[in-house]
């Protein structure tokens, strides 16, 4: 137990230590490029914070191309800080190209922390769909479908008509129903049948169903 408490310990001296220096160099390169006073303190916290929003979205395993996009980034922007005050560059003539690039610096921080931090993974997005479903409430059952209907006509009219054509008609009635969403009416019955028009009439007044 002591000796792993040891090894974080170790770890974590090692973490701040680098940390430090690296907020620091960040710090020199900033007011080198002309950004004193807190906008030179500024620019290491955004760095880090930037990288540190990346690590989050890389962790989450979604959306890991933009995650190592911006881990990216940040980290050149860390390391060029620390490789640029290592006496490779003059802090007393700072070029032009750093400069612009230091002052660009807090756009491109904005947008990458923005798109890390309120881009939804395809993981979130379920959760959301599901919540809204939750909230919805449940989709009312489906109605069964409605029985297929005969426009009624005025009157029923005395005529006999064979219990076989009658079913005929029926199974007739059904298909157009079926075919067009609409009930059958008089006249395309009798078409149908091939059946005067006295008989169309009493079969349809079969057809349609008593007390409607």
């Amino acid at each position: 137990m002591r000796a792993q408490l040891a090894r974080v310990d170790a770890v974590l001296v090692q973490a701040l230590i680098a940390a430090a220096l690296s907020f620091a160099h960040l710090h020199d390169i900033a007011s080198a490029a002309g950004q004193d006073g807190w906008k030179a303190w500024a620019y290491p916290i955004s760095v880090d914070l930037l990288l540190v929003a990346a690590w989050r979205r890389l962790r989450t395993g979604d959306a890991k191309a933009s995650g190592w996009c911006w881990f990216v980034i940040a980290l050149t922007a860390s390391l060029g800080a620390n490789v640029a005050t290592a006496g490779l560059l003059d802090l007393g003539d700072v070029p032009a190209w750093l400069r612009i690039l230091v002052a660009g610096w807090p756009a491109v921080a904005f947008l990458g922390g923005t798109l890390l931090a309120h881009t939804t993974t395809p993981a979130e997005t379920k959760e959301i769909e599901a919540a809204d479903v939750r909230e919805d409430g449940p989709e009312p059952p489906p109605q069964a479908p409605a029985q297929p209907a005969i426009e009624a006509p005025p009157e029923r009219p005395a005529v006999a008509v064979p219990a076989a054509l009658i079913e005929h008609a029926r199974k007739v009635a059904t298909e157009h129903c079926t075919r067009t969403g609409t009930p059958i009416d008089t006249p395309t019955l009798r078409a149908r049948l091939g059946v005067p028009a006295p008989m169309a009439e009493a079969i349809a007044a079969h057809l349609t169903p008593t007390g409607s």
